[in-house]
């Protein structure tokens, strides 16, 4: 039977990593730190546990799964040893972040210790914002909604908001994304107005990132990592087109993929 637990440090107090660790291995239950400020009346937010219970009620992975949010300024402060509480990442979408360097010590640190990552919406953008700082090494790559003026901006304003539409993505063969999808062509949901500066998309990809999904204008909608275990990001929203008859299949990877070593 499948069993979803669902918690906030900054609602009711940080655990220890030690008692953290403790109640999910009492369980055998792998424990997804979900970073960001949550929002009870933010769809995408709500539907983060929605759509990890349909995955896990179609037996799309392990069957016990705690998902736990974490603010960005509490995500800057963790140890090392909280950090190997958890069995994988999802960056929320939501921003501007409480704390920029939060996000993306999250993302740097799945990155380079290949723990599982799964980014939405603002995540997706935080993820291409690390890469930028520290696989590129642009230090002061910046996201145009925390300073529109800044010289290195790696994330910008979309011509056209995205959000509430619902558009095509194309997955392109041979990547992780293609992979998960039963089809070339699928249609998600948007909540964003910022997405990847094109001008920067070439330093990107030369350096390694991988733009596996494309909406009908040949721009980029999925990035990942296809040498790690599950390092994707999209900047749509697929927790809130996932139902219980139909799980989403990025989100149901990224779980099988957190909770392969989980018995």
């Amino acid at each position: 039977m499948s069993h979803l637990v669902s918690r906030s440090r900054e609602r009711q107090g940080a655990l220890s990593a030690g008692a953290l660790r403790g109640s999910i291995e009492s369980v055998s239950r792998a424990c997804i730190g979900v970073v960001g400020e949550y929002q009870a009346n933010f769809a995408p937010h709500t539907a983060i546990d929605a759509a990890v219970e349909h995955a896990l009620a179609a037996k799309l992975s392990h069957p016990a799964i705690a998902v736990e949010w974490i603010a960005t300024s509490e995500a800057e402060h963790l140890s090392e040893n909280e950090f190997a509480a958890y069995a994988g990442w999802w960056i929320a979408p939501g921003s501007p972040y409480r704390s920029i360097d939060g996000a993306l010590r999250i993302i740097q640190y799945a990155r380079e210790h290949d723990i599982p990552l799964l980014g939405t919406c603002g995540g997706y953008q935080h993820v291409v914002l690390e890469y930028a700082r520290n696989v590129l090494g642009f230090a002061d790559a910046a996201h145009a909604e925390y300073d529109p003026y800044a010289s290195d901006l790696f994330i910008t304003a979309l011509s056209c908001s995205l959000a509430g539409q619902t558009m095509s993505v194309t997955l392109r063969d041979n990547t992780t994304a293609a992979s998960l999808y039963p089809n070339k062509t699928v249609t998600e949901k948007y909540y964003c107005n910022f997405g990847l500066n094109l001008d920067h998309l070439p330093a990107l990809t030369a350096a390694g990132l991988i733009v596996s999904g494309i909406d009908q204008d040949g721009e980029p909608r999925i990035v990942e990592l296809s040498s790690l275990r599950y390092f994707l990001a999209t900047l749509f929203v697929p927790q809130t087109s996932s139902t219980p008859e139909s799980p989403h299949p990025l989100i149901a990877g990224f779980l099988r993929a957190a909770t392969q070593n989980v018995r």
